[in-house]
């Protein structure tokens, strides 16, 4: 799961239900600094990415969720849901920013940051 920042310059948001995103799946949300892709993994964990892949921009909500990973959907890049950073032989060539992500009690908080 994404580390939790506790920050005062962070808002919580709702976003719903913990089930609401499939088992290696995802859902779409708009963000005052973009879309924003919330994904589950086969054993449950949820992680929230900006919704495009450093390479050129692809939406990874669209991409298959295998692990803690998801591959873009249109050109094959493979990035890490915990860190957003490009794997294999793309590593070090860019990173989707990490969005905090919480569940509380079954419900899903994105942490918006306040500027």
């Amino acid at each position: 799961m994404n580390a939790l920042v506790k920050d005062p310059q962070i808002t919580w948001i709702d976003v719903g239900a913990d089930t609401d995103i499939p088992r290696r799946g995802a859902r779409r949300l708009k963000g005052p600094q973009g879309e924003i892709a919330i994904f589950r993994t086969g054993d449950g964990q949820v992680f929230a990415l900006l919704d495009a892949c450093p390479h050129k921009g692809g939406p990874l909500s669209q991409g298959i969720v295998h692990g803690a990973s998801v591959t873009c959907p249109l050109h094959g890049r493979v990035i890490d849901l915990a860190t957003g950073e490009s794997m294999g032989a793309d590593a070090g060539k860019g990173c989707a920013p990490v969005v905090p992500l919480e569940v509380r009690e079954g419900r899903l908080f994105i942490g918006l940051v306040r500027t």
